[in-house]
């Protein structure tokens, strides 16, 4: 897969086409106005009209320059946007919009979850939006990638979301021990579910997890048994380690018999996106990615807590206490640099 500057994901479709996600700049503002205008063209007419089809070069191109804006590509097509400005303290997202043709293929969902992961590497820490009342399917979306009702701004509700703590670690060694620091923020009952390419980092990081809980070892991939459990060599919990990479549903996943262990001890989820969210209400996620380039062996990890018993603070600083770990500077409470403005 070629690669600019700019560019920031890129997967295959299972069709076999390409589908990059890269940053706007202000070259891009007469490609991002048609996209926009096609998008939303294409909504159901409800109500008053969306307020992007109001917009025009000039407005565009000052979106580009006041924020950022970021480009959906299917082999070098242009395919969708998001553009985000910072307003009350936070990034707002706005013009989130997929052309009609490439619609119902996850494009939609690749390039939201790219633009919350870009921001949250970017030292971001929350993040909100606007959708219309009149939309229920559309709030439903935005609740099934963490969004939930904040507020109300006229005929709209304010949707919004924390983002996840970002990380960037350097080498096996590095995942390990980042590993080892989480344990000291775990006990017993909670659910962890690990995502990311295929030696991206998963195992390693569950062995660093399975050291500082101190269970007994070795802690290698469970592929072959779909699960192994590992106790504990002192008072504190066991480590149940699954890899769900076979595994199509919760329904299959049941089947392993986990709710025996679920409550006594630490249940990590390889591969568990998707599959594994019905075993507890809240559970920290955490997301592995690798770079654009091939070559190089940082992986940015994404810690991304979701329910009560988490504490966003307590996982940023056990991770940024791991030598060689770069945490992005915080945003929150800085002065904005560009003028703010409503997406």
């Amino acid at each position: 897969m070629s690669h600019d500057a700019h560019e920031l994901a890129a997967a295959l479709l299972p069709d076999g086409s390409e589908l990059t996600v890269r940053l706007a700049d202000l070259a891009d503002a007469e490609v991002a106005l048609e996209l926009m205008h096609a998008a939303f063209r294409a909504r159901p007419v409800v109500g008053e009209a969306p307020e992007a089809l109001g917009d025009d070069l000039a407005s565009v191109r000052a979106r580009i320059a006041h924020g950022t804006g970021y480009l959906a590509f299917i082999d070098g097509v242009p395919a969708g946007l998001v553009m985000a400005a910072r307003q009350l303290g936070a990034m707002r997202l706005g013009r989130v919009g997929v052309l009609p043709r490439f619609r119902e293929q996850g494009i939609a969902s690749f390039l939201v979850g790219v633009v919350l992961e870009h921001l949250a590497a970017s030292g971001e820490e929350h993040v909100h939006l606007l959708a219309r009342k009149e939309f229920p399917q559309i709030l439903a979306w935005w609740a099934k990638h963490g969004f939930a009702p904040d507020d109300e701004e006229g005929n709209c509700i304010v949707m919004a979301r924390s983002l996840p703590v970002a990380v960037e670690v350097p080498d096996a060694d590095a995942m390990r021990a980042l590993g080892e620091r989480l344990a000291g923020v775990l006990r017993a009952g909670d659910l962890i579910i690990a995502s990311g390419d295929l030696g991206a980092g998963k195992t390693t990081l569950t062995q660093g997890i399975g050291a500082g809980l101190g269970v007994v070892g070795p802690v290698i991939s469970p592929t072959f048994v779909l699960s192994r459990v590992h106790r504990a060599q002192g008072d504190g919990p066991a480590l149940v380690h699954v890899d769900a990479y076979r595994l199509g549903s919760f329904a299959e996943l049941e089947d392993i018999d986990l709710e025996e262990s679920l409550d006594t001890a630490v249940t990590l989820v390889e591969w568990g996106a998707g599959v594994a969210e019905g075993l507890a209400p809240g559970r920290l996620e955490i997301d592995i990615r690798r770079g654009i380039d091939p070559e190089d062996e940082t992986r940015w990890v994404f810690l991304t807590p979701i329910g009560p018993r988490w504490s966003r603070t307590a996982l940023a600083e056990a991770a940024q206490a791991v030598p060689g770990v770069r945490a992005p500077a915080s945003r929150a409470g800085r002065t904005p640099k560009t003028p703010e403005e409503t997406p």
